[in-house]
């Protein structure tokens, strides 16, 4: 594919790739980088023997990837693991902590507070407790169907509420 073929590509298929990623991540300069990141991968490795729907299909798992890749990194905290949190209580950190070391237990405690109490009851269950959705579910009185769903609203509220908390301390 040469220069004006790539143009061309770049073209038909930047606004529907951006809307897909904008989709994924909820953020409009996040979803800016990441398309951009997109099309970078794909003018390096771009194969001329691909017909256009396959050319389409490559597209979009380089972008699936790549959403993969920014969430993986964005969750990814060093050096802090389930088994701390847990260690450290919920409530907060044991008294004999350091400040550095604290400040996960912190954050995730002023998290969930901010959360509707049905968000904060399923996500203890889930990430705090390891319990499987199916025990949440009798544990809360609802449908299995019902636990996903809230699961799924009460980490995307918490990743919004995440990104408010990191964009003021810029």
């Amino acid at each position: 594919m040469d220069v004006q073929e790539f143009q061309q590509f770049y073209q038909e298929k930047l606004k529907p790739i951006y809307r897909y990623v904008y989709s994924k991540v909820g953020n409009r300069e996040v979803a800016e980088d990441l398309t951009s990141d997109i099309f970078l991968k794909a003018a390096r490795s771009m194969n001329r023997e691909f017909s256009p729907q396959s050319m389409q299909k490559w597209l979009y798992l380089i972008a699936r990837t790549t959403v993969a890749e920014h969430w993986r990194t964005h969750y990814r905290e060093p050096g802090t693991s389930l088994d701390e949190l847990l260690e450290a209580g919920w409530e907060g950190p044991a008294e004999e902590e350091s400040a550095a070391s604290s400040e996960p237990p912190n954050r995730v405690q002023h998290l969930l507070q901010a959360l509707p109490e049905q968000y904060r009851v399923v996500l203890t269950c889930r990430f705090l407790l390891n319990l499987s959705i199916k025990t949440t579910a009798l544990r809360m009185g609802l449908t299995v169907a019902n636990v996903k769903v809230l699961q799924f609203r009460a980490l995307k509220r918490a990743a919004n509420l995440e990104q408010i908390v990191a964009e003021q301390q810029r």
